[in-house]
């Protein structure tokens, strides 16, 4: 296994607090599910969302789906399911559906929850690894990294990628390897957090800006290596990659005005990321068999559960 960059003492321009990163070998490769829910934010999914939330239920029995507005039968393919659906009957960002999720699982008492994008690109076979290495650390934010695995990765998105990690890293004063991946590990804390006044973020900059909040109130993150994988019957990506990346450098921008410009910050945060190794094919738990129902209800429902 390769080693972890971030062991032993504490590193001034790291900015961490000493703790020290167990490696994958020493995670449980079966953490406990309680008090844990997968959440898969969708907008116009209707080509992936099942398969998604198929994996997903075979991880772990408490799975929402918070449907963002879709006009293309994204509910409809959940039909027979054991998910919770939440519906926005119009578009409002990827912001309000994760709010909106935030809010369900903090109501029925979540430790945590694991976001997951609903065009498929992040497999629920990692899931387990993610919630082992937070389990180890509760206080982190544990996000699957993606910037390792260039083969697969749009180089845009790549590029653009890169240009955020700078700027939010700096705001948040230490090194995140890679700020704009959706799959992420928010204990409860966080979420308050990100519900709370000081996140005023929308669409894309909502997660940016939970990272910076959530780093200056002792909630750092920590990455797991995970493939980038997009699949061919995807829809095309709602990032934007300079518009988006745009809008965050701005939001970034203000934080650090008003930090003074935070110059220990970005000193902290030149230092090397955190990634544990991911899991390897032959490594991965197989998941339970899981029946694929057949349909057989309609959903009503307006941010409400309605399975």
């Amino acid at each position: 296994m390769v080693a972890c960059t971030e062991m032993g003492a504490p590193d001034e321009r790291m900015g961490m607090t000493g703790e020290q990163t167990r490696m994958p070998d020493d995670l449980d490769p079966r953490p406990s599910w309680d008090h844990a829910w997968i959440v898969i934010p969708a907008y116009d999914e209707a080509r992936t969302i099942r398969k998604l939330a198929l994996g997903a239920l075979a991880r772990c029995p408490r799975v929402i789906v918070v449907d963002d507005g879709s006009r293309d039968g994204t509910v409809a393919e959940l039909d027979g399911l054991p998910v919770v659906v939440l519906r926005h009957e119009e578009n409002r960002g990827k912001a309000a559906s994760l709010r909106t999720a935030f809010e369900y699982a903090l109501a029925r008492q979540a430790d945590c929850v694991i976001t997951l994008d609903g065009d498929g690109q992040h497999d629920p076979a990692d899931t387990e690894l993610l919630l082992s290495t937070w389990r180890s650390h509760p206080q982190r934010i544990v996000i699957g990294s993606r910037l390792h695995d260039r083969s697969n990765f749009p180089r845009a998105r790549y590029n653009a990628n890169k240009f955020a990690c700078f700027w939010i890293s700096w705001a948040a004063g230490h090194p995140i390897a890679d700020s704009q991946s959706g799959y992420r590990v928010y204990p409860r804390e966080v979420m308050r957090i990100a519900l709370g006044p000081r996140i005023r973020g929308s669409r894309f900059t909502f997660e940016s800006e939970i990272l910076i909040e959530a780093a200056h109130r002792g909630h750092p993150t920590l990455a797991v290596a995970i493939p980038g994988h997009y699949p061919a019957n995807a829809r095309p990506s709602h990032f934007r990659p300079v518009v988006d990346i745009g809008k965050i450098v701005i939001m970034v921008a203000g934080r650090l005005l008003r930090q003074g410009m935070a110059p220990r910050g970005l000193w902290r945060s030149l230092g090397t990321a955190s990634v544990l190794p991911g899991r390897r094919d032959d490594d991965a738990r197989p998941a339970p068999a899981e029946a694929d129902p057949k349909p057989t209800a309609k959903d009503a429902s307006l941010d409400a559960p309605t399975r």
